[in-house]
């Protein structure tokens, strides 16, 4: 049996290697246009950075160690220009000279990634993206003579690469289009990316369009200019389906190879038996409604080219459904997300209930701790796990984690409550954030406190409702949401007496003493909706707007 690889690096490769472990006998030839086959290309803006100093750091296989342990024939600067399913022939193209050549395969293994997006602005031939080990020598080779940069695109992408060419000395401007970085975030979380990325001397533009990329400058929709010496495009990725749509096979609304649950494409409706698809060219499964989704994610291509090989090597194979749990690591910050984010809930008029707390990494008590910001969104009917989100500077991998397995699982949002995780002071907490989250879920649910998001809260209080601000008189001094009452939450009890009638709403820095004040009220006859996350969430939301 020869099965034929198309593409390398996560995808491919991990298709490749876990087939010669199921099958000695196969002859596996794989096809890479590129010049390297096995890159860390989650790697390469540290490498412009210089934070990972070897270029060969980065190189994880090459032809010769791939032939040597697994006995895998490996092409690169070689591209598949066509395939025929019919007679189960590869056109390949050598990239030097030329020369093309067929390739038979019993098993075809498409994994071409996704290509940069180029928008037709004038200028864009001069913009370097960052796909591969060749792209990431000619961004070293321009970053030497520079010393004025311009990322367009606030993506993951984008933004390491801002910082690492930050990191090389460079005044840097970072251009998005919209009106925040890191779509997969909510406003009041994104709230302090913005900051680090101002406070650190990033000059950001958000809302604003590249209209023209000159020789030395950059022009915006807003008339304004930036001083570019080099120019870096990172507005996103499209699938490198080009290839599978010539072949005849089925490609999605936005341009994705289709495939069934064991990763076998499709013509006509019809699964092929012969021809398989992975990683960042095909379409995924939303693991929240069943419905196709891009979802360009390193371990999802390398776990998806393990399941094809199981396939063909005559074991389960079937597929997964993804949530795009994703990180990024950005000045000191950790930033991560899974499932979907309140904007999109909004957008598909999806019920949900969002919880916000401000929890420490590890014990207060214990040296070190930092404060972390969780989003966690819920449906309020079923209790099931939507989203959730963390900014912060430590820890918030680990919770982003934790909930992204319980989703997984199945788990609901009550029962992280009772998940037993690792404690020690200087881990997490007795009552660990990701717990906590469940405690509030828990409290929702059966009824204990009711609460009020950020953006909300100007118009309750427009409709007559009270706000009631329950921290210190010196924390009330330093910054209010206008117009809100100050009793503090160890005064209330004896200040009962002067809280005005009608609806109330309470808030505390974080929310803990909010949930205090609220089940007080109750105890006395008066109900009021803590603010969820309290001051410190709107504060983030406001700087937002």
């Amino acid at each position: 049996m020869r099965v034929v690889v198309i593409g390398g690096v996560a995808g491919g490769m991990s298709a490749a290697a876990r087939l010669r472990r199921l099958d000695e006998n196969a002859e596996i030839v794989v096809v890479e246009r590129s010049g390297n086959v096995s890159f860390a290309n989650c790697g390469l803006p540290y490498h412009v950075g210089g934070v990972i100093e070897e270029r060969s750091a980065l190189l994880l296989q090459t032809p010769k160690s791939l032939a040597a342990r697994f006995g895998i024939d490996v092409r690169v600067r070689t591209e598949a220009v066509a395939i025929d399913p019919e007679r189960k022939v590869v056109t390949i193209r050598s990239i030097d000279d030329g020369t093309e050549t067929e390739l038979a395969y019993d098993k075809l293994i498409l994994s071409p990634g996704a290509r940069p997006v180029r928008p037709p602005i004038p200028g864009i031939e001069r913009a370097l993206s960052l796909r591969d080990v060749e792209d990431t020598d000619a961004m070293i080779a321009a970053v030497g003579g520079a010393r004025t940069a311009v990322v367009v695109g606030g993506g993951f992408i984008g933004l390491e690469v801002a910082e690492n060419l930050l990191h090389k000395g460079l005044s840097v401007a970072v251009v998005e289009a919209t009106d925040q970085v890191m779509a997969p975030l909510d406003p009041e979380m994104v709230s302090p990316v913005h900051q680090a990325l101002r406070d650190a001397g990033i000059d950001l533009r958000l809302g604003a369009a590249v209209t023209e990329i000159g020789a030395t400058d950059v022009t915006l929709s807003d008339g304004s200019r930036l001083p570019a010496d080099l120019v870096v495009a990172a507005i996103g990725v499209r699938p490198d389906s080009a290839l599978a749509e010539t072949a005849g096979l089925t490609l999605g609304d936005r341009g994705g190879i289709v495939t069934d649950e064991f990763h076998r494409t499709l013509r006509d409706g019809t699964a092929t038996a012969d021809i398989y698809a992975v990683g960042d060219a095909v379409e995924k499964i939303d693991r929240l409604t069943g419905e196709p989704a891009m979802i360009p994610l390193a371990n999802t291509a390398n776990l998806q080219g393990r399941r094809v090989a199981d396939h063909i090597g005559g074991l389960s194979g079937a597929g997964r459904p993804t949530q795009g749990t994703a990180i990024v690591g950005l000045l000191g910050l950790q930033i991560a997300s899974t499932g979907w984010n309140e904007k999109r809930l909004r957008a598909a008029e999806r019920p949900y209930l969002a919880i916000h707390t401000h929890p420490a990494s590890h014990a207060t008590y214990y040296p070190g701790a930092e404060t972390m910001a969780l989003k966690l969104l819920v449906d309020p009917d079923t209790d099931e796990i939507l989203g959730a989100q963390g900014v912060g500077r430590d820890g918030v991998d680990r919770r982003i984690d934790v909930i992204a397995t319980a989703m997984q699982g199945g788990l609901t949002a009550g029962q992280l409550a009772e998940l037993e995780l690792a404690y020690a002071p200087q881990f997490s907490s007795a009552k660990d954030p990701v717990n906590m989250l469940g405690f509030v879920a828990e409290n929702h649910r059966t009824g204990v406190t009711t609460s009020i998001q950020w953006h909300e809260i100007e118009a309750a209080m427009a409709g007559g409702a009270s706000l009631i601000d329950v921290r210190t008189p010196g924390e009330f001094a330093a910054g209010a949401i206008p117009g809100a009452i100050n009793i503090p939450v160890d005064e209330l009890r004896e200040r009962l007496a002067e809280l005005p009638e009608g609806d109330l709403l309470v808030h505390c820095a974080v929310g803990i003493r909010g949930h205090i004040a609220g089940r007080l009220l109750a105890a006395h006859g008066r109900t009021a909706r803590n603010l969820s996350g309290g001051y410190r969430t709107w504060v983030a939301g406001a700087a937002s707007l």
